[in-house]
């Protein structure tokens, strides 16, 4: 049986919605998924892109650093020359390239950081525990942080002033730092503090699968209050961020929808209601 649809058509929809998309979906589906999101009429759109970061440090001779957190969550661990890249490749070409395709389709876009504004501020993880695999057992140890950050604060301002203007923020997931740095940030949790702030009806994680897959179904619906639970004892590094932050969000308020972003118009997600949607 077909599933109740969510709304009749993008242009009903008259809400802030916060669209995030990383990973190959956005090097695989890009154009796709512009299109898409040029249906919307108030939307910020923020990006990943750390398989392009990965491709380019591997041109220089870098190796991209990956570790596990104490409590099981994959992340990237990036000291001071890897966040150059980062910033360079995420905050300068691939967020230029997007905005320059929301542009060909006719649409008012305009690419920018946490830290330009600033809009979003982040504090850096002075120190963080991680687990390692030793001599077949597992432990745990504390090493620098990084340039990695956990995100503080919104001001939120700056996107409602594009929004209302009709432009698209196009949003890299770099912050300032309390302290005036640089700082990387998860870019799931840069769209989900967004949505909050702006209080979006609808956060869209996009991403290389058709939802939240669970002993190999996809689950349509998870409540928040079941999320981090369900994300912490069933799904695996990577995705489990995504529900962790999604039922997060999805307490203040936001419908969360995690689903396909390989699909000739991913956001069809909301009208079909297809993939995951973390409800309150």
């Amino acid at each position: 049986m077909k599933r109740e649809r969510s709304v009749k058509t993008f242009g009903e929809l008259g809400m802030t919605i916060v669209v995030k998309a990383g990973g190959r979906v956005l090097l695989n589906n890009l154009d796709n998924i512009v299109k898409s999101i040029s249906k919307l009429d108030k939307v910020v759109f923020v990006h990943g892109g750390g398989d392009l970061v990965d491709e380019w440090e591997k041109r220089m001779g870098m190796e991209p650093q990956f570790k596990i957190s104490a409590s099981g969550v994959k992340f990237r661990y990036t000291d001071e020359k890897e966040l150059e890249v980062f910033v360079a490749v995420l905050g300068g070409l691939l967020n230029k390239k997007i905005v320059s395709k929301f542009v060909r389709l006719g649409k008012k876009a305009m690419g920018v950081t946490g830290a330009d504004g600033p809009s979003v501020i982040a504090e850096r993880k002075k120190r963080v525990i991680v687990r390692e695999e030793r001599a077949n057992r597992t432990v745990k140890r504390a090493i620098e942080g990084g340039y990695t950050g956990k995100i503080k604060e919104v001001r939120k301002e700056i996107f409602e002033m594009m929004i209302s203007n009709g432009i698209i923020p196009v949003v890299a997931p770099i912050a300032l730092g309390t302290e005036g740095e640089l700082l990387n940030v998860n870019g799931d949790q840069m769209a989900a503090e967004i949505a909050k702030a702006l209080n979006a009806k609808y956060l869209v994680l996009l991403t290389d699968v058709p939802g939240v897959i669970i002993d190999g179904k996809v689950v349509s619906e998870i409540k928040a209050e079941e999320g981090e639970k369900i994300a912490k004892e069933k799904i695996g590094p990577g995705m489990n961020i995504k529900v962790i932050m999604a039922s997060r969000v999805a307490l203040s308020g936001t419908t969360v929808i995690i689903c396909s972003g390989n699909t000739e118009d991913p956001l069809s997600c909301l009208t079909e209601k297809s993939g995951t949607w973390i409800v309150k």
